[in-house]
């Protein structure tokens, strides 16, 4: 019983990653990504543009796919960094009731500067991949879909 303890111990302290995968650097890592989703949406519902210019690589591409239900023919439509940040300054959000304004945020993965995240909004649903660039998490390409059933 005394050996298998002893073994037990000498396998922890030899593989303590094992035991816990979770480390200060990770949580660390996950808070600046989950901060930078939060900068693109709030900073959207508020029209707050230096907060969403904060949250983008300069070269960001938002792109959804659009489908014509009477030919069935699709088309890819895309905005840029720009486009989000004039969009934003124009008021962005700031119409949406504050009721209305979900963000909710999740991080789905992070491999060393990689990252990707879903943003559920109050109109739709954003799958965001991110870059740690220059030291600060920001999003390189948005996703994203409408949510069923709006008047539009």
């Amino acid at each position: 019983m005394r050996i298998s303890w002893v073994v037990l111990i000498l396998f922890l302290m030899a593989f303590p990653s094992v035991v816990f995968p979770q480390t200060n650097t990770a949580t660390a890592e996950e808070a600046g990504i989950r901060q930078t989703a939060l900068d693109y949406i709030e900073g959207w519902y508020e029209g707050n543009a230096e907060r969403m210019e904060r949250a983008l690589h300069p070269e960001l591409a938002k792109r959804i796919v659009r489908t014509n239900p009477q030919n069935n023919q699709s088309r890819l439509d895309q905005m840029s960094a720009m486009t989000l940040v004039l969009g934003t300054r124009r008021g962005g959000g700031k119409d949406t009731a504050k009721e209305r304004q979900q963000k909710d945020v999740t991080v789905l993965d992070i491999y060393q500067n990689a990252a990707s995240a879903k943003i559920v909004a109050s109109d739709w649903i954003d799958y965001l991949h991110l870059a740690k660039f220059n030291g600060r998490w920001v999003i390189v390409n948005v996703l994203w879909e409408l949510k069923p059933n709006l008047n539009r």
